[in-house]
């Protein structure tokens, strides 16, 4: 396969799976993360062992284009599904459920830990196929996910009201008959889809995942059009990294005090700013500007990203309102390196669709700025 071949496989994957997340959601609200994150974790290691033997499923299918292509279709939908969709989610709202007074700081201690892992996989993965090859690698992974889920579901619960009674909560407290997080019904996914809120904070948390996953996809071809080598553009991602990091643990401590309308603003700032960095890419102000603005965004919606939806609208529907939301930012993110690559081919640079995120954030921006935003949570 060719490699629009496999981004296009990579396109039309990820698109299907963010329509299937919805119902992904609506099934942690009825069984509960334990089941969740270890039905996940277990599906994904199998789909990992199916992508290992891809090449010889071809070689009995006659060996294709078209059947390659449906193939890597196949394991493409089923990682973005089951790994970033169902296990992601289900990890991040297993804690807003768990934590009440400290979920803030809680979030912002997930998100080290998130980034870390990002950081790491990629030189971990390479190891990996130097001591086991790409198939022994996707074993090795495999295994390690069967683990996972054995543990999960051996330590897991799903919410603290099942397991405690009248004793504290993890989260800072006592636990009573009318804790306020613990009996309220919260809104459900039909009822959240007629708040205005709702779709702000998607919107918000959608432009990101476009413009970061493009911008992520693209890198080196962004750099090289300025003339920048491909070790700038790879060593754009530590101080970005550091910047994310830092944000992400003081918002999330201060979030714990403060309303998230301001953090929502500052997350489109310093979005806003990282774009106009990436527009001039070619000075070295461009250059910082856009670490430390993406960097610093990137910090902010990992706050915003875990608790908007539970501040605004409870923990009862939690799975199926957080499973719209991440449908909403997986598709983004498939959208997001298509959109820029037929910005180049039809303009032969990235500016066209980095000034059109620009416009699109100025409008968030102004829209943040003027909705009022009440949190009842």
């Amino acid at each position: 396969l060719t490699r629009t071949q496999l981004s296009l496989a990579y396109l039309v994957g990820t698109l299907l799976s963010a329509f299937c997340l919805p119902r992904a959601g609506r099934w942690f609200d009825q069984y509960g993360g334990r089941v969740m994150i270890a039905a996940a974790s277990v599906l994904l290691g199998l789909v990992l062992i199916y992508i290992s033997q891809v090449d010889r499923l071809l070689a009995v299918l006659s060996g294709s284009a078209a059947w390659a292509w449906l193939l890597m279709l196949l394991g493409y939908f089923g990682v973005r599904f089951l790994g970033q969709g169902v296990l992601t989610s289900a990890s991040r709202n297993i804690l807003l459920i768990w934590f009440v007074k400290r979920r803030g700081l809680v979030s912002g201690l997930r998100g080290v830990f998130v980034s870390f892992g990002f950081a790491l996989a990629p030189l971990g993965i390479a190891m990996l196929i130097a001591g086991y090859g790409w198939r022994g690698s996707l074993w090795v992974m495999a295994a390690g996910l069967f683990l996972f889920g054995g543990a999960a579901w051996l330590f897991v619960r799903n919410r603290p009201e099942q397991e405690t009674f009248g004793g504290s909560h993890p989260g800072g407290g006592k636990i009573h008959a009318s804790s306020r997080e613990t009996v309220l019904p919260g809104m459900t996914l039909a009822e959240v889809r007629r708040q205005p809120v709702f779709w702000l904070y998607a919107a918000s948390l959608s432009i990101h995942a476009l413009f970061g996953t493009a911008l992520t996809f693209h890198i080196v071809s962004i750099f090289d059009q300025v003339g920048r080598s491909p070790a700038e553009a790879f060593s754009y991602f530590l101080p970005s990294a550091i910047c994310s990091t830092v944000v992400n643990l003081v918002a999330g401590y201060l979030s714990d005090r403060n309303p998230l309308k301001p953090f929502l603003i500052l997350m489109l700032l310093s979005f806003l700013f990282g774009a106009l960095g990436l527009a001039h890419l070619e000075h070295d102000w461009g250059y910082w500007l856009l670490a430390v603005g993406f960097g610093a965004g990137g910090g902010l919606w990992g706050v915003l990203s875990n608790l908007a939806f539970v501040r605004y609208f409870g923990t009862k529907h939690l799975g199926e309102v957080s499973g719209l939301n991440t449908a909403l930012t997986v598709s983004a993110s498939a959208i997001g390196p298509a959109a820029f690559s037929l910005g180049l081919d039809g303009s032969g640079s990235y500016l066209l669709p980095v000034y059109l995120c620009m416009a699109a954030l100025v409008m968030l921006l102004v829209w943040a700025v003027m909705h009022p935003a009440p949190e009842h949570n």
